[in-house]
């Protein structure tokens, strides 16, 4: 207060000085100088009024940005919640389809042990078999060559033994028994060419030389 005291009065002292054109004057010249000041000021809130402009602009464009981000954002949420879901199902499928090939290997490994048994078995069997088949054989040659021996000795003894000639008889002629083998004709009508075992064929001596 004591400084703006001093102030108007040398104010005061300097107006009291002055003439009435030259109060007019300054007068005149702080009236352009508030008035300029005036316009600048308008320039200054209009430059101001227009940056606020701009920036409530960009803040709607920013709160536009920021609201397709956030629909943006909740998509991947819920995409991701669906995709860790569809993760945990493939999780727990891959573990039943681990336990299930687990107990499909071992099943295939427990039948295949039980096939090879099986087939061990068989081989076994078949060895066995081609054995007695081999016996069987052997012996079945070895029947065939005894019933070979056996017909042959058949043979040899159903061979009738041979005989000696008869001598003549006292009319000089030969008897019927001395005759060789082959057909005879008896004079009776009857011939040796008749059915084998007639009763009317007598059964001809053969000599040895037949």
């Amino acid at each position: 207060p004591e400084g703006s005291l001093g102030g108007l009065q040398t104010l005061e002292s300097q107006l009291g000085g002055c003439s009435k054109e030259e109060l007019v004057r300054r007068l005149r010249h702080e009236e352009a100088e508030k008035l300029a000041a005036l316009v600048q000021r308008g320039r200054l809130i209009q430059g101001v009024n227009r940056q606020l402009q701009e920036h409530l602009r960009e803040i709607r464009e920013l709160k536009a940005v920021n609201g397709r981000l956030q629909a943006e954002n909740r998509e991947l949420r819920d995409l991701c919640c669906f995709l860790d879901e569809d993760r945990l199902k493939a999780k727990r499928l891959a573990r039943h389809w681990q336990l299930f090939g687990h107990h499909a290997a071992q099943v295939l490994r427990d039948e295949v042990a039980a096939c090879l048994r099986k087939l061990a078995g068989l081989e076994g069997l078949q060895e066995r078999l081609a054995k007695d088949n081999l016996e069987l054989k052997e012996l079945c040659l070895a029947l065939e060559e005894e019933c070979a021996a056996a017909a042959a000795a058949a043979a040899a003894s159903a061979r009738p033994d041979a005989s000696p000639s008869p001598s003549p008889g006292p009319g000089g002629g030969s008897s019927e028994l001395g005759l060789p083998c082959g057909p005879r004709d008896l004079g009776d009508g009857s011939s040796s060419t008749g059915s084998v075992g007639s009763p009317d064929q007598l059964h001809p001596a053969c000599s040895p030389d037949d």
